[in-house]
């Protein structure tokens, strides 16, 4: 299981979870062995038998952990070409009640997110606030809270850099700053933001969440597929796991547990056989 190992360290897991996966792994080729199953030829009658066998004394978190585990052993067995082309994951179309997962939501494409920026209007002091809290969304995929808890300091021009401070459920980060952002963030910080604080609203109330009540009710008219600011964080995310490792993401998306990274690989579709409609529930 060496190999198996190596290709989840190398998709960013920690030894720690590489190892356990891989001890499920070893777990199921045993028993598909005293089964007389074929690993090359495992279906997903085969692995949803297994996951019934393994209930009699697993709990429903440790079954979709194995379930996990497996996904990525199948894909792993793919990739050295021991499966056929064509042939499915035995494992990819399993899904365990009772366990929370992450909302489903219809991502946005690079495309979208960018269209986004780039048809924002810019031509009042809000308008300039907004469009530069949205370049934050977009490319450092900044959710409301970070947003209006960003200090003046924390936006790094020269370095071309922005610093996110931690919070209860998020860790601090520093993350680099896209070319095509800097001049309106510029704009902002010199000529329009009114205190120390880098986003205010220009009311009296200084509500961080009317602020961004009465912008994603705007963006919604631009493009109706937007639906809200998490919607745009997850599609970022989900965009951002296609390009880097899981444990480069957990750093930009400010994770504490890497399992909250992984949570949002739920919301990349394109990787799954068959619709979620049709997967098979126990």
């Amino acid at each position: 299981m060496k190999a198996f190992t190596d290709y989840l360290l190398k998709k960013g897991y920690s030894s720690k979870t590489a190892n356990s996966y891989a001890n499920t792994a070893n777990h199921f080729s045993a028993w598909a062995e005293e089964e007389n199953i074929i690993l090359e030829a495992t279906t997903n009658r085969d692995v949803l038998h297994y996951i019934q066998i393994r209930k009699k004394t697993a709990s429903q978190r440790t079954i979709g952990f194995i379930v996990n585990g497996l996904k990525h052993y199948f894909d792993h067995l793919s990739i050295k070409e021991m499966f056929q082309s064509n042939q499915p994951n035995p494992a990819s179309q399993i899904k365990i009640q009772g366990i929370k997962r992450k909302k489903l939501y219809h991502i946005l494409t690079k495309q979208e997110l960018e269209q986004l920026y780039e048809n924002y209007p810019n031509t009042t002091p809000t308008n300039k606030r907004n469009k530069a809290i949205l370049s934050l969304m977009i490319w450092q995929g900044l959710n409301a809270s970070e947003l209006f808890n960003l200090e003046a300091k924390d936006l790094k021009l020269r370095e071309g850099k922005i610093y996110i401070a931690g919070g209860r459920k998020s860790n601090e980060r520093e993350l680099k700053l896209e070319s095509v952002q800097i001049l309106d963030l510029m704009e902002y910080q010199l000529q329009h933001r009114q205190s120390e604080k880098l986003f205010t609203s220009s009311g009296a109330s200084n509500n961080g969440h009317n602020v961004m009540y009465k912008f994603m009710k705007g963006l919604k008219k631009q493009n109706p597929k937007v639906d809200s600011a998490k919607q745009i964080r997850t599609s970022v995310i989900t965009h951002w796991l296609k390009t880097y490792n899981l444990r480069e993401v957990q750093y930009m998306a400010g994770h504490r547990y890497v399992s909250s990274t992984e949570a949002y690989l739920v919301n990349d579709l394109e990787s799954l056989s068959e619709d979620i409609e049709k997967y098979h529930p126990f």
